[in-house]
């Protein structure tokens, strides 16, 4: 995981025999305030067997260190650019963050990129991350979008956060750009980075991550803590699922699911209130309802054979 750690031959072989077959990728990153972290992300892309061709960063408003590390940054390395945005006052997840991706994403050309990463500045990554992943797409085109696993440093050790095989994770979605277009992208609504995993399958394509040593990642802030607590990011969940088009039966398997997982126990009833406070309250959801109807079946295919056969079938209906 750390990014000071000497790569073997094989690992920069294998990296140059990518850019030698003209595999480019862009990095496209919204932040806010992240100077507590960032340093250990960008120095952990900077060290990669397969570096990007392009990073695009940009800052959403931040008020602490973040410009003047990013400065720093870009100085030393052209293949970094700075977008800044004007400070709203607060952190906005959810659509917010997808507005700031955007005004990344709006400064290139994709059609210039085979590949395309949402990522955020609060991870720490192994050394031939990017590498892998485009290995492991090169060897099934199917696959429209993956990303490794997400794992938190806790009394010395590490500890899997625990997200599922059917998605590739929010905080580096790795794309192959013309699945990303074809899909229409993000939505700029809460709960994108499960939309998108499903529209993908809609068009019988693959969103799937894989834990193994050259892809488990240090996600240096715990999933749903970067606003106002860990509590309130479980009900933002909740009320995202939701807005998704996720069924009860579903969210309290989900909920039951995660029990185990910090918070004990309040965390998977904080998801849950999330979710029925907004049915009661018939707060607005996706307007898709042919998306909504092919949740509800993987949701449904997915309680009774597991996700990943789940998965499999529904991406079996698509193709047929």
């Amino acid at each position: 995981m750390n990014s000071r750690v000497s790569e073997p031959a094989s690992s920069l072989d294998s990296g140059r025999a990518l850019r030698q077959a003209g595999a480019r990728y862009v990095l496209i990153s919204p932040c806010r305030n992240e100077a507590d972290y960032m340093r250990r992300t960008l120095d952990s892309v900077i060290a990669q067997s397969c570096p990007p061709a392009c990073w695009v960063i940009v800052d959403d408003g931040s008020t602490d260190a973040t410009p003047a590390i990013l400065a720093e940054y870009a100085q030393r390395h052209d293949w970094i650019r700075i977008v800044t945005r004007p400070d709203r006052g607060r952190r906005s997840v959810g659509p917010g963050v997808i507005d700031a991706f955007y005004a990344g994403f709006d400064t290139i050309d994709p059609n210039a990129f085979d590949f395309l990463c949402k990522l955020d500045l609060d991870l720490s990554l192994p050394l031939r991350y990017f590498e892998r992943l485009m290995e492991k797409m090169d060897a099934d085109p199917s696959i429209a979008t993956c990303s490794g696993k997400a794992y938190l440093e806790e009394n010395g050790g590490l500890v899997n956060e625990r997200h599922g095989d059917d998605t590739s994770l929010g905080m580096t979605k790795f794309y192959r750009t013309r699945c990303f277009l074809a899909i229409g992208g993000f939505v700029r609504e809460v709960m994108w980075d499960g939309i998108d995993c499903h529209r993908c399958r809609m068009l019988g394509w693959k969103a799937c991550s894989w834990d193994e040593p050259d892809l488990r990642f240090i996600h240096l802030r715990p999933m749903g803590s970067s606003q106002s607590g860990i509590l309130t990011g479980r009900m933002r969940h909740g009320f995202g699922q939701y807005f998704m088009g996720t069924g009860l039966l579903f969210m309290v398997a989900s909920a039951v699911g995660r029990i185990n997982q910090k918070p004990y126990l309040f965390g998977s009833l904080a998801m849950l209130w999330g979710w029925l406070r907004s049915a009661l309250l018939r707060l607005p959801r996706y307007e898709d309802p042919q998306f909504r109807a092919y949740l509800r079946r993987y949701q449904w295919l997915a309680l009774r054979h597991g996700k990943r056969r789940a998965a499999e079938l529904m991406m079996s209906g698509a193709r047929n």
